[in-house]
């Protein structure tokens, strides 16, 4: 419990306004307790000490996750998660480098970023609603389960919910950190300088790329966060499933190393 306590101090200097929400999954000392008398075998684990396994796991996947990505250069630094240009502005990019003009995508892309960061620490409530709502058999299920098993859960119970939620947090962040206007700035260059470059015409591109409706920026941002977040929850389910040192409580090595994993 002290390592899970130093993590959540941790965690608190990121998203302070959701420094409870691990006890909101349910995961307390009594949950430790009651797994250190467990038989090692599955078989004589308690439903109790099933779901608190499970608790823990999804706990630690989620802390990890809002950790990683909820703060400044979140997404924006990790490879694995960076938001990159939608794949319908990938011509665009195309004109802007041949331009030398690259620093106008990259703009946009770093503004898109930072604002998904900003959204992910919403995701503590939504999950915390999901687990407590985890019956007995979906636990037994996502333990027998491959190693994104509780990550499927909870994109299955969560996704329309944290969309929800994470939208007008997206969409404040966007007018914030200027993610519409510099999507405006980086298609008026391409419109304003590819003209001499390109012959005296973009091909329609122009036309095809501005206005208002060309393109839900908010959306494309969303759904981007939510592939990362879940991304990272599914990493350390791995971790905890296939390396025992991983397991950090008493809970989790009594009810994974009960299942061999």
């Amino acid at each position: 419990m002290k390592k899970i306590i130093s993590s959540i101090i941790l965690a608190a200097s990121i998203f302070s306004a959701h420094a409870g929400w691990l006890d909101a999954l349910g995961i307390g000392s009594s949950a430790t307790n009651a797994a250190a008398s467990a038989s090692p075998a599955l078989a004589a684990l308690s439903d109790t000490q099933v779901v608190d396994g499970l608790k823990n796991a999804l706990g630690n996947g989620l802390q990890h996750a809002i950790t990683t990505l909820g703060h400044d250069g979140g997404f924006l630094t990790n490879l694995e998660v960076k938001i990159p240009l939608p794949e319908k502005l990938q011509t665009v990019q195309k004109a802007l480098h041949a331009m030398k003009q690259d620093k106008y995508s990259d703009e946009f892309i770093a503004t898109m970023n930072h604002a998904a960061e900003q959204a992910v620490p919403a995701a503590a409530d939504v999950f915390g609603d999901a687990v407590k709502q985890m019956s007995i058999d979906d636990a037994k299920a996502i333990l027998a389960g491959p190693d994104d098993a509780a990550t499927q859960f909870f994109r299955r119970t969560t996704q329309t919910n944290l969309y929800a939620r994470f939208l007008p947090i997206v969409q404040k962040a966007t007018a914030q950190t200027g993610v519409t206007a510099t999507y405006k700035k980086m298609l008026a260059q391409v419109n304003n300088s590819g003209s001499s470059l390109f012959g005296g015409s973009l091909g329609g591109l122009e036309n095809k790329y501005l206005g208002a409706d060309t393109l839900d920026v908010d959306a494309y941002v969303t759904n981007q966060a939510l592939d990362g977040l879940f991304k990272l929850v599914a990493d350390e389910e791995k971790q905890i499933r296939q390396n025992p040192v991983a397991r950090t409580t008493d809970v989790l090595k009594q009810v994974f190393g009960a299942v061999g994993k």
